[in-house]
């Protein structure tokens, strides 16, 4: 079938790698408009259109889906399917009804868990042992759509959500291509989504990603863990924000208060609602991400000082 693919970050990326190797024509990409980047904030095109450029296919960036330009070529490109993985906006009715076969997308949850933009994070912070991704028929509804297929995926002890969600795009991406042969053989039909069991994965914030050291040992290795690569959990040290890497648990010491640091060669400790934590990396507002070696040699953190 011919489609029009859309996504926009790294995690899609895969996928469009998949379908153009797929039988199925990729004749245009749908992605977000160029955004500012480092510390010049030069303006950067995303990673699918940069693989689109590099397949020579025409490249759409509307600044809202429903733009009439953006409609009228689109209508005029007449595609039979627009599967899309993380584009970054909604599409309203009219537009989704320009393909014949509609737009499927790939979600990175066993949906009806975790509807939303940021399906990862929450799944790691609320603990899921298995999470994995849908396909499914969008619609208006935020990922109500019925569903064409599922993969799973273990979510390990150590992941973070940027481990799980490269797993998850590699994965998915072959799911996708199934699906599209699937639509175009007549043997997939989109099943309804259950009414049980729907949880909500709204955005993440850097006001969210902070840490609560009052939390126990388990809620705050997630929260950092989730929050790893992107927004990056963090904590006040010193009057400054300070980012936190993954952390390792120590159930043996429990004689720290939240928050207060234990300081040796050995390592930096640092208590919690339960026992103490063990920091890994770290990176200061406007630093490099160091390990925590590197950071005790240039901040020199004191015993019993005291991350907020």
């Amino acid at each position: 079938m011919r489609i029009v693919f859309a996504g926009t970050p790294e995690p899609a990326v895969a996928s469009l790698r998949a379908l153009l190797a797929s039988r199925h024509e990729v004749v245009a990409v749908i992605t977000r408009p160029d955004a500012p980047a480092g510390r010049g904030r030069t303006l950067v095109s995303s990673p699918v259109a940069q693989l689109a450029q590099e397949h020579g296919l025409e490249i759409l960036k509307p600044q809202r889906p429903k733009d009439p330009d953006f409609v009228e070529r689109l209508t005029q490109i007449a595609p039979d399917c627009c599967p899309v993985v993380a584009y970054g906006a909604l599409i309203p009715r009219a537009v989704l009804d320009i393909p014949r076969w509609g737009w499927v997308n790939l979600h990175f949850s066993l949906l009806p868990a975790w509807r939303g933009a940021a399906p990862v994070q929450h799944a790691i912070r609320a603990g899921d042992e298995v999470t994995g991704a849908t396909t499914f028929l969008l619609e208006e509804g935020m990922d109500t759509g019925p569903t064409f297929g599922v993969i799973t995926e273990a979510v390990g002890p150590r992941d973070t959500s940027g481990d799980l969600l490269t797993r998850l795009a590699d994965s998915g991406a072959q799911l996708l291509v199934r699906t599209l042969d699937g639509i175009e053989d007549g043997t997939l039909t989109a099943v309804p989504q259950p009414d049980e069991g729907i949880t909500l994965a709204p955005k993440v914030l850097v006001a969210d990603a902070e840490v609560r050291w009052t939390d126990p040992a388990l809620a705050i290795d997630r929260l950092i863990r989730s929050c790893t690569p992107a927004p990056g959990a963090w904590t006040t040290f010193r009057g400054e924000r300070l980012k936190l890497g993954p952390v390792t648990g120590l159930p043996e010491v429990t004689d720290l208060a939240p928050g207060v640091l234990r300081v040796s060669k050995q390592g930096v400790l640092v208590g919690t609602g339960s026992h103490a934590v063990s920091i890994e990396t770290v990176q200061p507002t406007g630093k490099r991400e160091m390990n925590w070696r590197d950071w005790l040699n240039g901040a020199r953190p004191r015993d019993a000082e005291v991350f907020e």
